[in-house]
């Protein structure tokens, strides 16, 4: 199975994006993560559908949205139109999944399913038949740079052991150090943020994360 790294977009400035994301794919990332908040299901707003379609001609790389908000399916349509695709709702968010699950494969988009950290693996396991990928989040969703929750682990082994061939990925406190616990525990996706932001160089920084996918 392979092993992708998928910067989200949520830490860089956002006036320079453009040229932090070639830089990113630039240095092997083959994912672009994009968060987007509504001010409801997490306190923060991000951005919207536009901004992604003004984005996605700078690079080839798959695109991501992670919907961290209320009622997902109304934005599934905007975010595929826009060139996502790969759409992530929230199993907290819906009490349909399976449905939403559904509609994504109608769209052509893959399908990806998250859980916050009090959220158990039983909440999806009925779902794990039909989604492309289920995104553990090993922080309190909604904001950057907080500290990693290595708990959060036997999440990944146990979804693991239920679908052996599930892509499984990770998000919070992702760095060169819980990067390579993350991917023993069964991960194989890593949205890296802050970590990143903060490197005095971002082309190497990015380097040395693919690396330890590799």
């Amino acid at each position: 199975m392979t092993c992708d790294l998928a910067p989200s977009i949520l830490s860089f400035d956002l006036a320079d994006l453009r040229q932090s994301v070639e830089t990113l794919v630039g240095g092997g990332a083959t994912i672009v993560h994009l968060d987007v908040m509504d001010g409801q299901f997490v306190p923060p707003i991000t951005f919207g559908d536009s901004y992604v379609k003004a984005l996605r001609p700078t690079v080839d790389a798959l695109f991501e949205a992670h919907l961290m908000i209320q009622t997902p399916e109304r934005q599934f349509e905007a975010f595929a139109a826009a060139g996502c695709g790969r759409i992530i709702f929230h199993a907290e968010a819906t009490a349909h999944s399976y449905r939403l699950a559904q509609s994504l494969h109608d769209m052509g988009v893959q399908a990806g399913v998250a859980i916050n950290p009090g959220t158990p693996v039983e909440m999806v396991q009925s779902i794990l038949e039909i989604v492309d990928l289920v995104l553990v989040m090993t922080v309190n969703p909604g904001w950057g740079g907080q500290k990693f929750l290595p708990a959060m682990l036997e999440k990944v082994t146990k979804l693991r052991t239920l679908r052996p061939d599930l892509h499984i990925e990770v998000d919070g406190g992702i760095d060169p150090v819980t990067l390579p616990i993350a991917r023993l525990a069964g991960a194989n996706v890593f949205v890296v943020g802050s970590h990143l932001a903060r490197a005095a160089s971002l082309s190497d920084s990015v380097k040395e994360m693919v690396l330890l996918c590799g």
